[in-house]
């Protein structure tokens, strides 16, 4: 250890151990500890020597109030990443961030970038039935014109919504307690199992202009990239909400940031974001001018590779043949399909529940499936990271998802009302303000999306989505998803490691679940 007694004591605030080889840095800005591990790489230095000689020495010359280091912190990642574009650096420092009362629209942009970490606000857990400061949770947007008609045309349409909403909702509960099978203790966690499956089946009738809270944990260059997107996004929300974040964040992460307002960096490639997505969306449209007619729920598997599995059992075997990978492939070519399947049997393995998944040769192979589905229910796909996801502009033209219950509880017509206005309301506003229309689009009306993953994340995916406490809607998507790569793909094998994919019908949904759980102070009407 190169440390004098007198240093040990020195840094003995800023790391959890002055002795041991594996430690972390405490009290400490993100800026001091991205500046740090960027030095790091290039110092023949320990870290605890490095943050000794190079930052805390600077404490008696910084301004009242600063941590130890920053001033030199600032300069570094003023010379590494603004000025010479070390983008390696960004992602040293990191900051947690809370984005409220933001639209279904602004979220889904909000979470665009792969390399950050999202928690939003669940409409499958929370009722949208209170009024706070006497108004629906719903964004107003400011193109509409503050005090115009179609402002006011605007909020009828989705006090509405809301109302109809609150009135199904209590509907609903009765409807699902009314199904419990016979023998089911009448307990709390029955309860909340009804409360759940209620607002699972109401959850449509809410507007994407729904108000959300979002929490965004993320490193500065991923916060770099949100900024720089939402600055160039045609919604005034999205700017706003842009022009906000960079606020909050340069109280906690400003040298990470400097590029984002700069001309010649952040604005110039916001402008460039924004010019070619016009330029290729005017293109598209001179192609199809006129709107998509109208589609039922679909999954299509549009792209796969006919030898998917053959790549998969070779990058198996590959780590431990002491081969070269050509060699491997071809061997595996000469195999029978059931010599295949046992290697992937032995790669997969016993598995006792989903979170035991295999290794990285199932990243080998790919899919592609174009989707159609409803929208509240594309709002929890694309959470998924790890895949390739792109996305068409949400409208009313593809047509309505109603679950079935709605119609049994007698709930049919006041729903289909609801998507009447709805509509009615986006094609009032498509023509003059097109960014603006989705708003007013309910989370029932489907929504076409394209997404490419590896046969790893398609396992994670449709495990976890097809579990019986999932929404029905996307339960549906996973569970076609893992029929297409077995029937379409012909991939026998790779759906068959997918062992904890559900294909059930249970119409209770979460009780399973809420029983295992038993939280004695959730309530679902919070």
């Amino acid at each position: 250890m190169d440390l004098t007694a007198a240093e040990r004591e020195r840094i003995r605030p800023y790391v959890t151990s002055v002795d041991a080889p594996v430690f972390a840095l405490v009290n400490l800005p993100e800026t001091v500890k991205g500046a740090l591990f960027a030095r790091y790489s290039r110092s023949p230095k320990s870290l605890r020597r490095l943050l000794l000689d190079e930052f805390l020495d600077d404490v008696g010359d910084a301004p009242a109030g600063d941590a130890p280091g920053t001033a030199r912190a600032d300069a570094l990642y003023g010379r590494v990443l603004a000025d010479y574009g070390d983008d390696s650096v960004a992602q040293l420092g990191s900051a947690h961030l809370a984005v409220e009362g933001v639209s279904n629209v602004l979220t889904k942009v909000l979470q665009w970038g792969r390399l950050a970490s999202y928690l939003e606000q669940s409409t499958r857990y929370i009722a949208y039935t209170d009024r706070p400061g006497g108004h629906w949770r719903y964004h107003v947007p400011r193109e509409l014109g503050a005090g115009s008609e179609r402002e006011a045309a605007y909020r009828r349409t989705l006090d509405h919504a809301f109302e109809v909403y609150r009135d199904v909702r209590e509907a609903m509960v009765g409807y699902w307690d009314g199904v419990m099978p016979d023998g089911v203790e009448r307990d709390a966690a029955q309860q909340r199992a009804v409360r759940a499956r209620a607002l699972d089946s109401v959850r449509g009738l809410l507007p994407a202009a729904t108000t959300s809270n979002m929490g965004v944990m993320a490193s500065g260059q991923a916060y770099e990239a949100m900024i720089v997107r939402l600055r160039a996004h045609p919604l005034a929300e999205a700017r706003d909400v842009g022009d906000a974040a960079l606020a909050a964040l340069r109280h906690v992460i400003p040298a990470f940031l400097t590029r984002v307002d700069r001309p010649d960096r952040g604005e110039r490639y916001g402008a460039y974001i924004a010019a070619t997505a016009a330029d290729t969306a005017a293109r598209a449209r001179a192609l199809w001018p006129e709107p998509p007619a109208p589609a039922g729920d679909d999954v299509r598997l549009v792209d796969h590779d006919p030898d998917g599995e053959e790549r998969v059992v070779a990058h198996a075997l590959w780590p431990h043949s002491g081969r070269p990978l050509a060699d491997v492939r071809r061997a595996v070519a000469a195999m029978s399909a059931a010599e295949r399947r046992d290697v992937l049997a032995a790669y997969r393995g016993p598995r006792r529940d989903r979170r035991e998944k295999p290794g990285r040769a199932l990243e080998a192979t790919t899919y592609t499936f174009d989707v159609v589905c409803d929208y509240g229910a594309y709002r929890d796909l694309q959470r998924h990271r790890l895949l390739s996801l792109q996305v068409q502009p949400l409208s009313p033209h593809l047509g309505v998802a109603m679950p079935d219950e709605i119609a049994a509880a007698g709930q049919g017509d006041a729903y289909a009302g609801v998507m009447r206005e709805s509509a009615e309301l986006y094609a009032a506003l498509a023509g003059d303000l097109p960014d603006v229309a989705p708003y007013a689009v309910s989370l029932a009306h489907r929504v076409r999306f394209t997404m490419t993953l590896n046969a790893r994340e398609a396992m994670h995916l449709i495990e976890l989505r097809s579990q019986p406490q999932g929404h029905v809607s996307y339960r549906a998507v996973a569970q076609q998803m893992q029929r297409a790569i077995d029937e379409v793909a012909g991939h026998h094998a790779i759906a068959e490691m997918m062992s904890f994919a559900d294909h059930s019908a249970d119409a209770l949904g979460r009780l399973a679940a809420e029983r295992r759980t038993r939280p004695a102070s959730t309530t679902l009407d919070a």
